[in-house]
Formats: C-alpha cells, structure tokens, sequence
C-alpha cells in the first residue's frame, strides 16, 4: 500500500492511498475540513469528510503527472514504470506548478 499526504498551499489537505488492491482512495483530512470548509483541491472532490474511491487514479491526481518529453526523462532516470501512475505521481509531484504538493508517505517497512 503507497499513500501520500497531498497539500494544498502549504496545508495538510488529505491522504491519497493506492490499496494493495490497486484502488484509490482519497480522503480529507479533518484539521483541514474544519478550517477550509470550501477550499477543494479539485471541482469533482468537495471538501468533505467522506472516502473517494476509484479503480484508476484520480483525473485531478493524473494530471499533475508529467508528459511527453519529461515522462521519458522521469521514468528513465527514476526507473518507473510509466503504467505506475501512483510512482510517478510520489516521484515527480512533490514540488508541482501550482498550488497542490504530493509528499510521499514512507511505507512501516522501508
């Protein structure tokens, strides 16, 4: 299981995890919903303290994960799958253009 904290301008916003079974789940974090009641971090995912969960990684989350020319650049250099959208996402996402930041979460056994 990967999982990453995601904020949002500097703010602890929520928890993204990829389960062992390959489903995403989103989730606000409390202190956050609280204090940012209307600052979402994307349109189709409302502040609010219920689980998002897909099969795929969210489009929001797809998006911020590079294309063309540096993809190959990050996946070569990193060797990362480039169908390992949630790698990708941990590896190249922590300092993003705009106002979303992804920090990876160690795993308990790393």
């Amino acid at each position: 299981m990967r999982k990453a904290s995601i904020y949002y301008k500097d703010h602890l916003a929520g928890i993204l995890t990829e389960t062992d079974d390959g489903e995403y789940v989103f989730q606000y974090d409390e202190a956050y919903i609280k204090a940012y009641p209307k600052a979402f971090i994307t349109f189709t995912m409302p502040v609010n303290p219920k689980l998002y969960k897909d099969k795929r990684l969210f489009p929001f989350f797809e998006g911020l994960i590079p294309e063309g020319w540096l993809l190959d650049i990050a996946t070569k250099n990193w060797k990362i799958n480039p169908n390992d959208r949630m790698g990708l996402l941990l590896a190249c996402c922590q300092n993003c253009i705009g106002a979303v930041s992804v920090q990876p979460i160690p795993q308990e056994n790393e």
